[in-house]
């Protein structure tokens, strides 16, 4: 056999998608309490290119060269460490593992999380792979973030970056709770914003005075994935601190969305609203490995409508 039979995109400096290569690897052996899977598709998110940019950035998400790219996959197990036996070589799984799922093979600890270690979450029936790989970091975020503002049916919400990676999960998230949706987006993405089940509102110069003509009751709750226009604009519709959140900034009195709000079971429960036709992925883009650098310049464009995943 030789040495050097599986491949993934490696870094040997942090930048831009100029640094990102395909290169040959030794395939990775599973230890102890691990499982290996041979990846199908690796979902791309925002944070995979932000935490590569720089070195201060990389360090605070505690990476080092050389490291590998992207955190979300699905595949299928092919090598069960010692130890395991909540999964089978065989089976199909899904979950994130930092900064190294594109790639052939990826390594899982059972018991880790997606930061140690990386998980693992058995992929229903109903669920094809392209999706499965594209609900663990988005799924987990938006469930942060509705945990913190906790919509209901009384409840209309301002979600700001509504139809990006995050936002098709928020949005029909707080819609099957029965919560009025309004979602800020460009011109252009009002159809895909409505069908997701938002309202649309183009965000930018009025956004306030438009809000308030759709909802002249006033808006309750308010969340914030892309910068912090949304932020500014529930409060100034009244919106009070304990019922916004963001995960694109820190902002005094408002409590950021973060793993520490995500719910046990959080993502079983949205892959299972997938697998029964509840919530819907749209994949915007779907690229090869060798044109991971594209792939990364489409989706710094921050422009996307749904989410781009890597075919390994």
């Amino acid at each position: 056999m030789r040495n050097f039979i599986s491949r993934a995109v490696r870094l040997e400096s942090f930048g831009g998608p100029e640094v990102l290569n395909v290169c040959e690897v030794p395939v990775p052996q599973a230890g102890s309490g691990q499982i290996r899977v041979r990846v199908t598709e690796a979902g791309l998110n925002p944070m995979d290119w932000f935490m590569t940019s720089d070195a201060d950035t990389a360090t605070r998400f505690g990476l080092s060269l050389p490291c590998g790219f992207g955190t979300d996959y699905a595949g299928i197990v092919d090598q069960v460490g010692d130890g395991v036996t909540e999964f089978a070589v065989g089976d199909r799984v899904f979950g994130g593992a930092l900064s190294r799922t594109v790639a052939t093979y990826v390594i899982v600890d059972v018991a880790g999380t997606i930061a140690a270690g990386g998980d693992a979450h058995h992929t229903p029936d109903g669920v094809d792979d392209r999706t499965a790989a594209t609900l663990s970091i988005a799924g987990c975020t938006a469930s942060a973030a509705l945990a913190v503002v906790n919509p209901g049916q009384d409840d209309t919400i301002l979600i700001g970056g509504a139809g990006g990676g995050v936002g098709v999960f928020a949005v029909q998230l707080a819609r099957l709770v029965g919560a009025r949706v309004i979602g800020t987006g460009s011109a252009t993405s009002a159809d895909a914003l409505r069908a997701l089940g938002a309202e649309p509102v183009t965000y930018g110069d009025g956004m306030v005075d438009r809000v308030r003509a759709m909802a002249p009751d006033g808006i309750t709750a308010a969340i914030d994935l892309y910068g912090t226009d949304t932020m500014q604009a529930a409060r100034e519709l009244g919106v009070p601190d304990e019922r916004i959140t963001t995960i694109a900034a820190q902002v005094d009195g408002i409590t950021p969305a973060s793993g520490a709000n995500v719910a046990p079971g959080a993502i079983e429960e949205i892959a299972r609203l997938v697998a029964t036709d509840q919530l819907h992925v749209p994949i915007a883009a779907s690229f090869p490995m060798e044109q991971i650098r594209a792939a990364v310049e489409l989706q710094a464009g921050r422009h996307v409508h749904g989410k781009i995943v890597i075919d390994i």
